[in-house]
């Protein structure tokens, strides 16, 4: 069936799974405590919903903006080589903490730290000097992680047929839990503040769209995706642009998207959501919850 053959490859695509789910995803059925966030909330909601494929490349985009983060994903990641490999551990990432027990959320982003502490160099700042960098400095864990959580709540917005439960600040204040765990030392914990960490890095003169910005705005608009793919992806990559604020959106070199493209977005959304169903994590971890809740009425 045709529903299959695409089906298939998008799985292949978020989870490296064609078929079934990933063990680390049922592994989420196990555990001794409920976890960071609870079933319903805005966590929960905002990351099961199929605005996420639009999340996605809209973070990378904005996240790219950074000399910082740019130059630790030049020197340091594979994504030409292996992109849906970092693209996995992401997601993985994401995740487990959403999902996950308290132990598992913190496993998951003690990996993650590891992993960032041989992610160090220099570039050139805007004064033309050697500048150092390192993944592990405050300043661009608090970039990578207010890029995500401003991503992933404005595609929910635009796209998502509900409204964020407990409002926008609720998912803000909740995921800065996450913050925390990846070592931000004060993540934002309102909208408010999440929109003013934003323009004081826009104002500040460290943002900046060069080369290797440029060469990254390309592979995130042409991935390497299988070919049953490859048609709908440019709905998905437009769609992110549309949910830019309009300063990013001109640093990256990206014109206004038209409302035609946005209803090719939401289309495509639409049909992807039929061809997944539900999402595996959730139900993984509403196993773990009923578990913990008999152990307690026993």
């Amino acid at each position: 069936m045709l529903t299959d053959r695409l089906r298939a490859p998008l799985l292949e695509v978020l989870s490296g799974q064609p078929a079934g789910i990933p063990a680390w995803t049922t592994a989420l059925s196990e555990g001794r405590d409920p976890g960071y966030f609870a079933e319903g909330s805005a966590v929960w909601e905002v990351h099961r919903d199929i605005a996420t494929l639009v999340a996605g490349p809209r973070a990378l985009l904005l996240q790219a903006l950074h000399p910082g983060a740019m130059a630790g994903v030049h020197d340091h990641s594979r994504y030409r080589e292996d992109p849906l490999g970092r693209l996995h551990g992401t997601i993985r990432w994401i995740t487990t903490v959403s999902y996950g027990s308290r132990e598992q959320a913190e496993a998951a982003s003690g990996w993650v730290r590891r992993i960032h502490e041989r992610v160090r160099g220099t570039y050139i700042g805007a004064d033309g000097r050697s500048t150092p960098y390192a993944a592990q400095d405050d300043d661009l864990l608090t970039w990578v992680h207010v890029v995500f959580a401003d991503a992933f709540l404005r595609a929910f917005e635009r796209y998502a047929d509900r409204p964020v439960p407990g409002g926008p600040d609720a998912y803000v204040r909740d995921w800065a839990v996450a913050g925390e765990l990846m070592g931000v030392a004060d993540p934002p914990r309102s909208v408010a503040e999440l929109d003013a960490r934003l323009a004081a890095l826009r104002d500040s003169g460290v943002l900046r769209a060069d080369d290797r910005v440029r060469e990254a705005v390309r592979f995130i608009r042409r991935p390497p995706l299988p070919a049953l793919l490859r048609p709908t992806y440019p709905a998905l990559f437009r769609g992110a642009v549309a949910t830019l604020p309009d300063w990013a959106r001109t640093m990256l070199g990206q014109r206004p998207v038209r409302p035609a493209e946005e209803l090719a977005t939401r289309a495509v959304l639409a049909t992807s959501r039929r061809l997944l169903g539900e999402a595996a994590a959730p139900g993984q971890a509403r196993i773990r919850l009923a578990a913990l809740a008999a152990s307690d009425s026993a």
